[in-house]
């Protein structure tokens, strides 16, 4: 059986609009929820992008 990495995929959604992008993340070197600085295509500007479930 493969053992379970350290990387996860995880969701990143807009503050301003619905929109989101999913990423992976090294869960060994980041505890906390991701919190980045990404282009939104709905409102045509770089917004903030939080980790969700």
């Amino acid at each position: 059986m493969a053992k379970k990495g350290s990387r996860i995929l995880v969701k990143l959604r807009s503050t301003e609009s619905g929109h989101m992008y999913y990423t992976f993340k090294n869960r060994m070197n980041t505890q906390a929820r991701l919190e980045l600085r990404k282009y939104d295509p709905i409102v045509r500007k770089h917004v903030v992008y939080r980790e969700t479930k």
